[in-house]
């Protein structure tokens, strides 16, 4: 497994030790990496799309077009157009 060394404020170090003091986590070590994978969960890339771009759209539209023969009669007095 990889190591890091990183510096942390003093807040963000009392933080994790009432953390796992308060039985949050196992050890120091869970805390840290669980907070990181938390971290970088939400800043990870958006969910990746298989389609290609704009192919959506023009099957939007189809989609949402109706044909005039497939309606059925009107029930107002107006006529469709």
């Amino acid at each position: 497994m990889p190591s890091t060394e990183i510096d942390l404020a003093d807040r963000i170090d009392t933080d994790i030790d009432h953390l796992v003091n308060q039985g949050e986590f196992v050890n120091r070590e869970q805390a840290v990496e669980e907070l990181l994978t938390l971290g970088l969960s939400a800043y990870g890339p958006a969910e990746e799309t298989t389609e290609e771009p704009g192919e959506d759209v023009f099957n939007q539209h189809l989609d949402e077009q109706q044909d005039p023969a497939a309606m059925g009669e009107d029930p107002g007095d107006e006529r469709p157009f």
